[in-house]
């Protein structure tokens, strides 16, 4: 008598649906997480930006506002940010032009049909303050 060998189909069947509910269950998570990372990234480019606008207020007694401002503060987006995020400066009233007294809002929109979108946009005041989708806090 000989005997078989292996695995049976609804053994195979088991693991298989196993692995898709574990699927199921992880990938949202995963997104969120590189969602998140995403997130960790243009928070860190605002910042690195707001830390050049400091330097460029010492030297031109205003800061870079504009389209003009991040190639005036001398910085070039990260593709990893740039591919995700629309970065603006603007000044505090929201025009694109130097105020008085000097101030700047730096805006980071998520780019449309992004897994972005849901976070909202990114802002950075000269003061520091900082909001996520319009609410306190990053």
């Amino acid at each position: 008598m000989r005997f078989a060998r292996g695995f049976s189909l609804i053994e195979v069947m088991v693991v298989v649906a196993i692995v898709g509910l574990l699927a199921v269950i992880a990938y949202p998570s995963y997104q969120g997480h590189i969602r998140k990372g995403a997130r960790a990234s243009a928070q860190a480019e605002m910042m690195k930006i707001a830390d050049r606008q400091a330097q460029y207020l010492l030297d031109a007694r205003t800061y870079a506002v504009g389209s003009g401002a991040l190639t005036a503060l001398n910085i070039s987006l990260p593709t990893d940010v740039s591919a995700k995020y629309t970065v603006t400066i603007t000044a505090a009233d929201g025009t694109d032009t130097p105020s008085t007294p000097p101030s700047y809002t730096i805006r980071a929109t998520p780019v449309t049909g992004n897994a972005q979108v849901p976070d909202g946009e990114l802002t950075l005041t000269h003061a520091g303050m900082k909001t996520r989708a319009g609410n306190p806090g990053w």
